[in-house]
């Protein structure tokens, strides 16, 4: 195969040539477990799950590493304000992004580190940095120079001098461009021994640590969010370089999911969680939607486009039906030229999909004109390049009983309406209702969880 990606350092289109031929080492910064998914959390998700399934496709040993932000401000003053341990809070929503990728078709990552797990790594590499004079320890916290690594803003291209960390400037700090790699403890937060005194973990430092503990000093991909360019991939390219490593050899970047032209945050309070949109649409329409533009685009939410997407899906899962239907053994095919060309051009799924469109187009033709052979061999391609996607609807993760969609709707309708009676009885202090209501929906394996958000429920399956 001939690929070539979008490299964020360099701004160009480069052959993808893996540090060890035949093998692919990705890592992608996953989630913030700070709350609910949002279909903006889980569009590198998808994204980059094509990428995998591409390298994979073309006889490439990929392994991939998404990580877990288990700890940071973030998630201290949600568990806080909820009353509620910061490990268990973390840990909810740790679950809730791993049944959303999950349900999505996401493959499952070769590993999946949490930043608490590797206290000790991140502590070695902090501690190489100030043996190599870029980083400074101040009360109890440390901070990297960034005026120590020259090469700091190549990534972002940005000017160092113009832009703001997001910390404040800290007891000790040198310079407010500085930023920090391990902070002193405070009152009420969770804190490890370390060389400086007890503290926890800055956020950058986590993926490097965590990066280079699985993939090693040098590996091929990193992904991420455009969001995180600067200053959270800077920092981590500086600290990482800084210390020795040759870390990333291509930097990959999907857009933003946005809404009314600002990206879909917590903090603008435009969220959409994925339980909510899955109301409207199967996972595997959902899918389809976030894995339909280019993944270094914009991609612009409304019910509309999500209810075009969800129906051209549909267009293509009932060719596929219809055959197998007609002729009860639909393989999974080779893939089109112009697929692979597709792919092979930054991952240039629109195209891609353009392409199994036009196969469709065809194979409905041959099935008018009763050519059944003809048609089958249409679906083959069709199924195989679908399953690249990981949109193959004859795949046993998407298979489910007719009745399911709506039997799904059914119990979303039941289960917000005893939420509903249990919301009146909390409100008029009527806890012994409110407690009824909870054990009727506990004693048909519903288990609810109370968010600042409000609650939300899932099914226990025994």
């Amino acid at each position: 195969m001939t690929l070539h990606l979008f490299d964020t350092a360099t701004r160009s289109l480069r052959e993808f040539i893996p540090l060890v031929p035949g093998q692919a080492t990705i890592y992608l910064c996953g989630a913030t477990v700070q709350s609910e998914p949002h279909i903006g959390h889980v569009r590198s998700g998808v994204a980059f799950d094509v990428l995998r399934r591409w390298l994979q496709a073309n006889n490439h040993q990929v392994t991939f590493v998404r990580n877990v932000t288990d700890i940071n401000d973030k998630i201290l003053d949600k568990a806080a304000e909820a009353g509620r341990p910061w490990w268990e809070w973390a840990a909810t929503y740790e679950r809730a992004f791993d049944h959303v990728y999950e349900t999505l078709g996401v493959l499952p990552p070769s590993a999946q580190p949490r930043a608490t797990g590797h206290i000790t790594q991140i502590i070695q590499l902090i501690q190489r940095l100030i043996d190599t004079d870029h980083a400074y320890a101040a009360e109890g916290d440390v901070y990297f120079d960034v005026h120590s690594f020259p090469a700091y803003g190549a990534l972002a291209r940005l000017d160092p001098d113009d832009q703001q960390q997001g910390e404040s400037l800290g007891v000790g700090k040198r310079d407010p461009q500085d930023f920090t790699l391990w902070k002193a403890r405070k009152p009420g937060e969770p804190e490890w021994p370390s060389p400086w005194g007890p503290g926890r973990p800055g956020w950058h430092i986590e993926c490097s640590a965590m990066a280079s503990s699985y993939l090693g000093a040098e590996f091929d991909i990193h992904c991420g969010g455009v969001d995180l360019v600067f200053p959270h991939h800077e920092n981590e390219l500086a600290q990482s370089r800084a210390a020795g490593d040759g870390f990333t050899r291509y930097w990959l970047h999907n857009g933003w999911v946005s809404l009314g032209g600002e990206k879909m945050s917590k903090s603008l309070g435009n969220v959409l969680s994925v339980p909510n949109v899955l109301k409207q649409v199967r996972a595997v329409e959902l899918r389809y939607y976030l894995g339909s533009a280019h993944y270094r685009s914009m991609l612009e939410y409304s019910e509309q486009a999500l209810d075009d997407a969800a129906a051209a899906y549909r267009r293509l899962e009932s060719f596929v039906r219809k055959v197998n239907d007609a002729t009860a053994d639909v393989r999974v095919g080779k893939w089109t030229d112009s697929f692979a060309a597709a792919l092979n051009d930054d991952l240039a799924v629109p195209k891609a999909l353009a392409e199994i469109h036009n196969s469709v187009t065809e194979g409905n033709k041959a099935l008018a004109g009763n050519d059944t052979a003809a048609a089958a061999d249409v679906a083959a391609q069709v199924r195989g390049m679908l399953d690249i996607l990981g949109l193959d609807p004859l795949n046993q993760h998407w298979t489910e009983p007719a009745d399911t969609t709506a039997a799904h709707h059914a119990l979303n309708v039941l289960v917000a309406a005893q939420l509903e009676q249990r919301a009146s009885a909390r409100t008029a202090q009527d806890w012994t209702a409110a407690d009824r209501v909870r054990d009727r929906l506990a004693a048909a394996n519903i288990n609810v969880t109370d968010t600042p958000e409000g609650p939300t429920w899932t099914l226990h399956q025994q």
